[in-house]
């Protein structure tokens, strides 16, 4: 789906600012009948939750409504008339007038309606939209709805962020020629030097006297390739790529024809770069990325999760100061001009749907109480997955273009261990690489799924890991928690062997090894190559209580942890063959291996056969299966 822009074919009327706004309950049941009956006015582009102080307001649980009065331009009589919604969380209805001309469910990507009969040029129209912020078992992201004894409605969602609603992103009315350009692909590659710009072009209605034109723009305005057709490939000679860090982009105008005249025409920028992965490497135009970056929200005072540039601005300023070069979009789509700030500025992006909370687990926490199967009849089902679909194809129709976006997230944290995953998740990515042969596709893996119990990860291209060790597993204590951290990363290496090994480069799903990234730490806690979604779950105690009664099976002589060097006088162990080594590397290295402990002398190594606390840590990295000293 084409974001609306002004050409010379275009016209574009922003309808952003207040509109009346009232809950449900608190006026008539149809509201869009006529001028909404309040006194309350909300801000658009936000959600509404905090913008009043009335926390029935905030707390509110199903349809909200929003009216404003539009007048059409004059000049667009002969044209065709659009109203786009940039979102709408989570479900909207629209009217003009009395009549409903839209609906859309899920509440981060955008939908339009085609209002031409319903309005007239230069007069007004009554636009009426209902947003419905509830969230059930088939929704995207699910949660649940559960009435007090007061009788109030309460929602209920097992992702750890507020569920703001409303209008969070822009509202636009536009123009298009009757005949027009609606969808623009662009697929890009290196031949030597030279890059090849793939590009289809869709329009409105087929004519044979209608023909399409395209030309490439450097960031000049110099022509730089074109084509006839509305499918083929141009080449870019002496190519200016898109890099992390290195932002270059081209403009491909597509125009529409009729002889020699041009009625319709749009411009979609776009880098030339590729995307591969090669055993565990992941590569951008052939060279080696590494992910030093966060997982984000777009969360802010008072607007909750409504678009604003100000903050969009600011947040690019702290990664670049703290030296982040990528982002995931941590748990949903994020706002179209988010992307396209990522694109201007060579900002790396795992786009991600909002399937977060596909996790019964949660409810009963990491504790391990008992909870309900988390793929069933009664919790996430085949309408769960319909819905899941829909948010991975408008994800996809929307971002396709984005040279920052290098990888497609499905979910976050979904629980990947429980019997039914697979079943659940193989339709899923199976559309994914069908929508998008070009990128990888991954999952954020939970905690509590292990290398020894998850049961999807060979469905997917890259492995990503959230994991917490420091955080809510040994809290605070970073010295342990590089060992466990270590010990899961190994114990992934170990499930994928063929990931460190297998010389074949794949774009999107032409071979299926797996990248391991991790560890996965939120809200600018840096820890390791990629950091995943927070999560407010208690800490794994079992986990711990377990790691400390392996610890204590073991012999005294055993016991002994590796030795932290001090501040002074001392250097990191290595032996002349290894070099350098972190400590980490010493800590983990477990039974039957040689662990180099520090000594008071620099250079001076220690060589210990005998197992330590890394084995206890590597019995459960393992799964529990028990790897005994020879």
């Amino acid at each position: 789906m084409l974001k609306p822009r002004s050409t010379a074919t275009r016209e574009l009327v922003n309808l952003d600012g207040l509109w009346r706004f009232a809950v449900g309950g608190s006026i008539a049941a149809d509201p869009w009948t006529g001028p909404l009956d309040t006194r309350l006015e909300a801000a658009v582009p936000a959600s509404y939750n905090d913008l009043f102080t009335d926390s029935a307001i905030r707390d509110h649980v199903g349809w909200a409504w929003y009216q404003r009065m539009v007048r059409v331009p004059r000049g667009w009589a002969d044209e065709r008339v659009i109203l786009r919604f940039d979102a709408a969380t989570h479900h909207g209805k629209v009217y003009v007038d009395d009549v409903l001309v839209a609906e859309h469910v899920g509440g981060y990507t955008p939908f339009e309606a085609d209002i031409t009969e319903q309005v007239r040029a230069g007069r007004e129209f009554r636009l009426t939209v209902g947003v419905d912020n509830e969230l059930t078992n088939i929704t995207i992201p699910p949660g649940s709805i559960t009435v007090a004894a007061d009788g109030r409605r309460q929602q209920k969602y097992l992702h750890d962020f507020y569920n703001y609603a409303g209008l969070a992103r822009s509202v636009w009315l536009y123009s298009v020629p009757a005949v027009h350009v609606e969808d623009i692909t662009i697929v890009t590659g290196l031949d030597g030097a030279a890059g090849t710009v793939e590009y289809s072009v869709e329009t409105s209605e087929s004519s044979e006297s209608a023909s399409v034109r395209v030309r490439v723009l450097d960031d000049t305005g110099t022509e730089v390739a074109a084509a006839d057709g509305a499918n083929g490939v141009v080449r870019v000679d002496d190519v200016t790529l898109w890099q992390p860090g290195a932002a270059y982009l081209y403009d491909l105008v597509a125009e529409v024809l009729e002889g020699d005249e041009v009625v319709d025409t749009y411009t979609q920028p776009f880098g030339v770069r590729t995307v591969e992965v090669r055993g565990t490497q992941f590569l951008i135009n052939g060279v080696p990325f590494y992910f030093t970056g966060f997982g984000k929200h777009e969360d802010t005072a008072v607007r909750g999760k409504g678009h604003d540039d100000a903050y969009l601005v600011h947040d690019f300023q702290l990664m670049e100061w703290i030296g982040a070069n990528s982002f995931r979009t941590s748990h949903y789509p994020y706002a179209e001009e988010v992307m396209e700030f990522a694109d201007r500025h060579g900002i790396v992006v795992i786009d991600e749907t909002a399937a977060v909370g596909l996790n019964m687990a949660v409810e009963g926490g990491i504790a391990g109480r008992p909870h309900r199967p988390t793929f069933s009849k009664e919790t996430c089902n085949d309408q769960t997955r319909a819905a899941h679909c829909q948010a991975i194809r408008e994800l996809i129709a929307r971002d396709k273009n984005h040279p920052s976006v290098v990888m497609w997230c499905i979910a976050n944290e979904p629980s990947s261990n429980e019997e039914g995953a697979r079943e659940y998740f193989e339709p899923l990515v199976e559309l994914t690489r069908g929508l998008d042969p070009t990128r990888p596709v991954c999952y954020a893996v939970v905690m509590f799924a292990t290398s020894a119990n998850d049961r999807i990860a060979d469905l997917f291209d890259v492995v990503c890991l959230n994991r917490y060790y420091g955080w809510y597993v040994t809290p605070g204590d970073l010295f342990t928690a590089e060992a466990y951290l270590e010990g899961d990363l190994r114990a992934w290496a170990e499930k994928f062997p063929q990931a460190g090994h297998d010389d074949r480069v794949r774009r999107g799903h032409h071979a299926r090894t797996a990248l391991n990234v991790g560890p996965a730490m939120d809200r600018g806690i840096p820890a390791g190559l990629f950091r995943g979604a927070p999560s407010r779950i208690r800490p794994d105690r079992r986990l711990r209580r377990r790691a400390r009664l392996e610890f204590r099976r073991l012999p005294d002589q055993q016991r002994r942890p590796p030795r932290r060097r001090q501040q002074e006088g001392r250097v990191h162990a290595r032996s002349p063959a290894q070099g350098r080594r972190p400590r980490a590397a010493r800590a983990v290295e477990g039974v039957g291996r040689q662990q180099a402990v520090g000594r008071e002398r620099a250079g001076d190594v220690k060589q210990d056969d005998s197992p330590s606390f890394a084995s206890a840590l590597r019995y459960l990295c393992s799964g529990g299966r028990r790897r005994d000293a020879d």
